[in-house]
């Protein structure tokens, strides 16, 4: 016993499974008790045992085995003399007194579960029927949770096929699994449903709905169904994502070279779900808010968002599902690619929207998390498989999805997307590690791609390009670009691109060391660029068109710093509407980067911001906003007294494009304008507008009196919800108890997270307080409290960090799924701006550590060092920025 003592721990230590047993088939059956929140199971397992071993070692989690057999080929039964189930390890490991022998056999398990209220693993969620709260059934796998629904070898490489059966079905449910449906056998009451064996697939995409749904379907012309499972009434809301989804599945089996493995598409909305969506093989799950379009209260920005998600999730029947990472530490190959190829389908299918401008605001996610300390490659080592659940962040979907764009880019469209189908058929129903990528670009390209991204994936960061011209010399010089204002010692190859006066005149190339050099002319035949450099006569020469693009349309995943020359250059083509609106919001994003850096003035900051002053493109009033925000709150810290006038300034910014674009939408007008009026409107009501709080007041009590709900379009509620809430206080609760109406007789998911994304919005702490509160009752969703947390105000910092504090027990109890904890970090700690805050908020965590989310903390409280770094920087240049903000805000 000894020996098997040592070999158990040696188990527990190790980060993926022993690989002397391999699954190839599971038959399972799981018995449902829903009214008791229960579930029962039996797993017969087809295993090849690949080397002689008294043990069997699989996952299991929170799942209670009452008995155990393995049989082999032979027919020969053996019983394990020990079962040990290590919930910490998340490992049963079955010790058996003979030795199983190499060759196949079928290891059969019984065990039993809880439905649990964590929405993961096999979770209970609730219901309206007819005005009864009832339960229901799904699952949540990715991405190490199969082991809380059934025994099972649960790693993304060990594949295998699934028959499922789901027992003790009331009779009026609707049951979904991977599969169709083979059978069904009725009993009284209730029924079993059979579903077809599946392809092969990993753990984590298997996947079980039980509800009370109707349906909407459509076939391709490849004769594979898709259906959209909706709650009862809400079928026709479903039409939008169908059509999606069969255009999307139509685009990947032409682009990828590669049919659709499987015979059906169900994509079915969950009541309660902690992501947005999930994959799961031929059963994609879904918030409501992401699948169903309801024309009465969807606004512009939801339907873009319902068309990525849809696409995104599609496409991971490529890119993850066919072809699947073989560990964790290749997360990127699933969701970077489902997040590029998202926004490229719907390129194709909505060429008007531009929507590579939209995906900038992803890349400008991916470029602040990765200018941290605290970021972490995209090739993230993992050693232990639930940690994973960390890295499902801006690294993986923005950064990952970003490299692959500027790859593409620098390749080309054509030889990408001949590589791409390669690598498809290489590795179908198999996985990969990103090397093997790589290599197949290699191979079909002739470009070394291995070399140049390997750089990319395995070390965390990217480079700022510093850019002067001196003579007709462009020098470049390369250093990793940290919002801490530190160094590093880390270069990069970097695919480059930039435009001279004109997007015809354009030169790509690589800079591969720290410092290299460009003679302008070799792409250039303008005259007026001799001798331009730092010469003051010369630049005055310069025709007034003249300018030099580093990064052309945003295509690479690195900033650039400008000399002053170049940068003023830039300005005057940005005033002159020279540039296109990816370069605008790259100029202004590159700049607000530095500033928070402490590598440009925050006066300059601001004068850049007022050259915006303009009509502009959607994407680029968007950065505009955001800077704004920013600009507010930093200023708010660091010169109070500076606060009014810098909204006031921040409100002539807006003024132009809100006049232009009112308060009603006028008939054909384009997706931009609706995006834009929410964002601008929402803006100016932030920012404490008059007139836009006026306007906001009398068309909200139109619209909640039900005289006339056009008067307040779903691209204009946001603005006018926050406009009521910033007025709210303890003297005036009417506001808030006016939302609060509005939650509970609306019906409408779109229209319940709206309203929770502006309910927090008060500027008084009482009610902030009040709120939070709240967020424990049964009227919250417990999948909702991300829209609450987003939308703390300012002034709501402390007490809400207070509420935190007091509340943590139950805050872990009641949101313990790992990915929504994270968004208490991100809205709750990462808002502060000292470093005494940050000082009391590390305690607090030494003294209360929650380990699932150590790596999220550690960001926040490096975002919080860094405001705070930058507080100290402005206040140096007081005097100017006073000045200057002065001058700006009286600016009409």
């Amino acid at each position: 016993m000894e020996f098997e003592e040592q070999k158990l721990e040696h188990f527990k230590e190790q980060t993926r499974l022993p690989d002397f047993a391999v699954p190839k088939r599971y038959d399972l059956t799981l018995k449902l008790d829903l009214s008791g929140s229960i579930f029962s199971g039996i797993v017969l397992v087809d295993v090849a045992i690949t080397r002689a071993t008294r043990f069997l070692v699989l996952n299991a989690l929170e799942l209670v085995i009452h008995q155990v057999s393995f049989t082999n080929s032979q027919s020969q039964k053996y019983v394990p003399l020990d079962i040990v189930v290590d919930n910490e390890a998340e490992i049963v490991v079955l010790v058996f007194d003979e030795v199983l022998n190499v060759g196949n056999g079928v290891l059969e398990i019984r065990f039993s579960g809880v439905l649990n209220e964590q929405l993961k693993g096999f979770y209970r969620c609730t219901y309206m029927d007819g005005g009864e709260k009832k339960n229901m059934a799904a699952t949540q796998f990715e991405a190490v949770d199969a082991r809380m629904c059934f025994p099972c070898w649960d790693e993304p490489a060990l594949k295998a096929t699934f028959k499922i059966t789901l027992d003790n079905i009331p009779s009026e449910l609707t049951a979904l699994s991977n599969m169709p449906v083979s059978k069904e056998k009725l009993d009284g009451h209730l029924k079993t449903v059979y579903f077809e064996e599946s392809i092969v697939m990993s753990t984590y995409l298997v996947a079980v709905v039980v509800g009370l749904y109707e349906y909407i379907e459509d076939i391709t012309d490849d004769g594979i169904k898709i259906r959209v499972y909706s709650p009862i009434g809400k079928s026709e809301k479903g039409k939008f994502a169908l059509n999606i989804a069969m255009k999307t599945l139509d685009f990947f089996e032409k682009y990828f070279s590669m049919p659709y493995p499987l015979p059906k598409l169900d994509m079915v909305s969950v009541p309660e779900f902690s992501a947005g969506a999930m994959e799961n093989y031929g059963l994609i799950t879904y918030r409501e808010t992401e699948l169903l379009h309801d024309e009465l209260y969807t606004a512009a920005a939801n339907i873009l968002r319902l068309t990525i998600v849809v696409a995104h999730e599609v496409a991971h029947h490529w890119f993850g599902n066919l072809v699947t990472m073989e560990w964790w530490t290749h997360l990127w190959l699933n969701e970077g690619f489902a997040t590029w190829v998202s926004y490229l389908v719907n390129d194709k299918l909505f060429p008007e929207w531009k929507i590579w401008n939209w995906f900038l605001q992803e890349m400008k996610s991916g470029l602040q998390m990765d200018a941290l300390e605290q970021s972490h490659p995209i090739e993230v080592e993992i050693h232990q498989a639930r940690s994973v659940l960390e890295i499902f962040d801006a690294i993986s979907y923005e950064k990952g999805s970003s490299v692959i764009r500027m790859l593409q880019d620098y390749i080309g469209d054509e030889i990408f997307q001949k590589s791409l189908g390669s690598y498809m058929k290489r590795y179908a129903l198999a996985n990969a590690k990103t090397e093997d990528l790589w290599n197949v670009l290699t191979e079909v390209s002739g470009v070394d791609v291995n070399t140049i991204m390997e750089i990319w994936t395995k070390q965390k960061g990217y480079p700022v390009i510093s850019v002067e011209l001196k003579d007709r010399i462009l020098e470049f010089e390369q250093n990793q670009f940290l919002s801490s204002g530190l160094h590093s010692d880390s270069q990069w190859i970097v695919p480059m691109t930039l435009s001279l006066g004109s997007y015809n005149k354009q030169k790509k190339f690589l800079l591969q060391a720290k410092k290299e050099q460009l003679d302008i002319e070799e792409f250039s035949n303008s005259s007026d660029i001799s001798s331009c450099g730092h010469d003051q006569h010369n630049q005055e020469n310069f025709d007034n068109n003249w300018w030099i693009k580093v990064n052309v349309h945003q295509a690479g995943f690195y900033r650039v710093k400008y000399a002053d020359n170049l940068m003023a250059r830039l300005k005057k083509a940005t005033e002159g509407n020279y540039l296109s609106a990816a370069d605008e919001f790259g100029i202004l994003d590159d700049a607000f980067a530095l500033c928070e850096a402490c590598e440009m003035p925050f006066s300059s900051l601001l004068c850049l911001m007022d050259v915006y002053r303009k009509e502009l493109d959607y994407i680029v009033i968007s950065r505009l906003i955001d800077a704004c925000y920013s600009a507010v709150k930093i200023i708010s810290d660091a010169i109070p007294d500076l606060v009014s006038e810098l909204k006031q300034f921040c409100i002539n910014l807006l003024l132009l494009s809100a006049e232009k674009l009112g308060w009603d939408a006028t008939s054909g007008e384009s997706q931009s304008n609706a995006l834009m009026r929410e964002e601008v409107l929402m803006a100016l009501a932030s920012f404490g507008h008059p007139q836009t709080h006026e306007e906001a007041r009398k068309r909200f009590h139109a619209f909640l009196e039900g005289k006339n709900a056009s008067l307040l379009p779903a691209d204009t509620r946001k603005a006018a919800y926050t406009a009521i809430l910033r007025n709210t206080s303890t003297e005036n609760r009417k506001g808030l108890d006016c939302l609060l109406k509005i939650y509970r007789e609306i019906g409408a998911p779109q229209e319940e997270a709206r309203v929770l994304r502006c309910i927090a919005s008060s500027a008084d702490p009482i009610i902030v307080s009040e709120v939070l509160n709240w967020m424990f009752s049964d009227e919250v969703r417990r999948q909702d409290v991300i829209y609450i947390l987003a939308g703390i105000s300012w002034e709501g910092r402390a007490i809400a960090w207070s509420w935190f504090k007091e509340n943590r027990d139950q805050i872990l109890k009641t949101w313990g799924s790992e990915m929504l904890l994270t968004r208490f970090i991100r809205d709750i700690v990462t808002p502060f701006c000292s470093n005494e805050m940050a000082d009391e908020i590390e305690e607090f965590f030494t003294t209360h550590p929650v380990p699932s989310i150590a790596m999220n903390l550690k960001q926040g409280l490096e975002l919080i060092r860094i405001k705070a770094r930058w507080i100290e920087y402005i206040k140096q240049e007081k005097e100017s920025i006073i000045e200057v903000v002065k001058g700006l805000a009286s600016k009409k």
